[in-house]
């Protein structure tokens, strides 16, 4: 494994850390490369597949992941003061065809009728670990759905700490414990878009995180506006999440 790049000195820099693996058989990726695109420095994996980026700064950062022969993966990240982050990354195979010899092995299943709920998926394994650690609010589908909301601001006027600041038909949210004029951060899909955020339609939108202040977030959205809060949407159309 290369040796892990240095971004920031001092006791506040962060870590991320984890593994690179195949998305279909679940093997790690050896040399595969995470390059954060915010200091133009990467690192390769190791031949379990780990990959370990020390020295970076407090805020949000970006990341690239790659490997020869896969589709190219990416994902925006938030860190606070001396953070530890694991994330694991899937890379899917390209290219990847099935000979003749492969073909003609392969068994042709029966058409089986699907009676149980449809699984989330684990693009939101992050939004469900969270919701069970008992910080910050969480709307599913189902719930917006149930509440026919119109807004993404109508859907979280139920919730505690959420106030709006509003001129003419505009309503901005901002939270109760939050300095006037402070405006939460969006993320969207895993990256940071306070321009579309807000915007978002409800039909679009499969689940919200809501944290009202810099002791309600997760330390992978503590950036600097934590104390405004932050609001997490994952839309229907998203790419799938590449983690453990």
């Amino acid at each position: 494994m290369s040796t892990p790049l240095v971004a920031q000195t001092g006791n506040q820099a962060a870590t991320l850390r984890g593994r690179i693996l195949d998305a279909v058989s679940g093997a790690p990726l050896v040399g595969a490369t995470v390059a954060a695109t915010t200091t133009g420095a990467s690192v390769q994996t190791d031949s379990a597949g780990r990959y370990r980026i020390d020295g970076l700064k407090v805020g949000i950062h970006r990341f690239l992941v790659s490997a020869a022969g896969y589709s190219r993966g990416s994902v925006t990240l938030a860190f606070a003061p001396r953070e530890v982050m694991e994330r694991d990354f899937e890379l899917d195979p390209v290219g990847r065809t099935l000979s003749a010899e492969d073909s003609a092995k392969a068994q042709v299943l029966p058409t089986v009728p699907v009676t149980a709920p449809m699984s989330a998926g684990r693009r939101f394994d992050d939004f469900e670990r969270r919701r069970t650690t008992g910080r910050g609010q969480y709307l599913t589908r189902t719930q917006l759905e149930e509440g026919h909301f119109s807004t993404l601001q109508d859907a979280m006027r139920p919730l505690r700490g959420v106030r709006y600041s509003c001129a003419g038909s505009t309503c901005l949210v901002q939270m109760a414990r939050a300095p006037l004029g402070c405006s939460p951060d969006y993320v969207v899909d895993e990256r940071v878009d306070n321009m579309f955020g807000p915007l978002v339609p409800v039909r679009d939108i499969q689940a919200i995180e809501v944290y009202t202040g810099a002791s309600d977030v997760p330390g992978e959205f503590a950036g600097t506006n934590a104390g405004c809060g932050v609001i997490v949407i994952w839309t229907a159309n998203g790419r799938a999440s590449k983690r453990k």
